[in-house]
């Protein structure tokens, strides 16, 4: 809350260079995430939109945090309608769209994989700079033909449709617990003995196989040919190279971002704001008392509007 103003006021310096007064002719109304989300964010920027929405005197739009990813890689990728794979630090979604909504085909039933690998990095000790899960993929990539790193075979839990992480998460943590375990391996390493770029690629091999199947699956059930991956988990170069394989051999495309509109972003935010604007949504227009945030927003609580509400095989 301390940086708001400022950040306001950048964000209006920038997008209006020539102009002192943007608000009174550029500005239709405040978009905010009304969830899900960690409570303090949420409660900050709705506070600050509820402030400008007085302020300025132009209506409130409250969007869902997981629809704005969505509506993001849309527009970034040309993706008209893709099978979505959302893959962050809180979620973990398969999702494609049927009648006016978006669908969840499968979910993890406890942690996010983004909270897998973040918690996993911790516990070898990888930096949070720029990213836990980051730092675990530049571990995983010194895997090559002329050093193979050491796959070590970990729970591989697919439940149907749906996926779990914490009892991998369990089972690897103990691994590093082991006498096998050699934190910076080196040519003199024994058979028996992993390392942590060992652990970082097995896991990261395992959940995104994990990620891929259900994907395909939902593909198949769907009758869709192409893959949207959002969300900052969506970033990782192997879930995006395991993914395109996959997707290639069915003859369809992948639709991939970089970090700047995987992780998250006020612009996600303002287009899914704008299409609740435009379409009119009854659901997103909020009154003033309408803007207490929730965790607990899903994915298939939002009516999407903006696309034709058709009803496809997979409905």
């Amino acid at each position: 809350q301390a940086h708001v103003v400022a950040l306001i006021r950048a964000a209006l310096s920038e997008a209006f260079p020539n102009e002192t007064h943007p608000h009174k002719t550029h500005l239709s109304a405040i978009a905010f995430t009304l969830g899900p989300g960690m409570g303090g964010p949420l409660r900050s920027c709705a506070m600050a939109a509820r402030t400008l929405s007085l302020l300025w005197k132009v209506p409130l739009i409250a969007v869902n945090h997981c629809i704005a990813h969505i509506e993001m890689g849309r527009v970034a990728t040309s993706a008209s309608d893709p099978v979505v794979l959302y893959v962050s630090g809180g979620n973990t979604q398969v999702i494609a769209y049927s009648d006016g909504r978006y669908r969840i085909f499968g979910e993890t039933i406890d942690i996010a994989v983004g909270n897998c690998l973040d918690r996993f990095a911790r516990v070898v000790g990888l930096s949070n700079d720029p990213s836990p899960g980051y730092n675990i993929e530049l571990e995983a990539r010194k895997h090559c033909q002329e050093r193979p790193l050491k796959f070590v075979e970990l729970p591989y839990v697919v439940k149907g449709m749906d996926v779990s992480f914490s009892g991998l998460l369990t089972f690897i943590e103990d691994l590093t617990k082991k006498k096998e375990f050699v934190k910076n391996g080196d040519e003199t390493q024994g058979e028996e003995q992993f390392t942590t770029a060992d652990l970082c690629y097995s896991l990261q091999e395992t959940i995104f196989a994990m990620l891929v199947e259900i994907t395909e699956r939902t593909m198949a059930h769907c009758g869709q040919n192409s893959v949207l991956i959002v969300g900052g988990v969506g970033c990782n170069k192997r879930l995006q190279h395991m993914m395109a394989d996959m997707v290639a051999d069915r003859g369809g495309t992948l639709c991939a971002m970089d970090h700047r509109y995987c992780i998250d972003n006020g612009a996600m935010i303002a287009q899914a704001g704008m299409f609740g604007l435009q379409f009119g949504s009854e659901s997103m227009l909020v009154k003033m008392e309408e803007t207490q945030c929730t965790q607990r927003f899903r994915t298939d609580q939002v009516e999407v509007v903006w696309r034709p509400k058709t009803r496809g095989k997979h409905a």
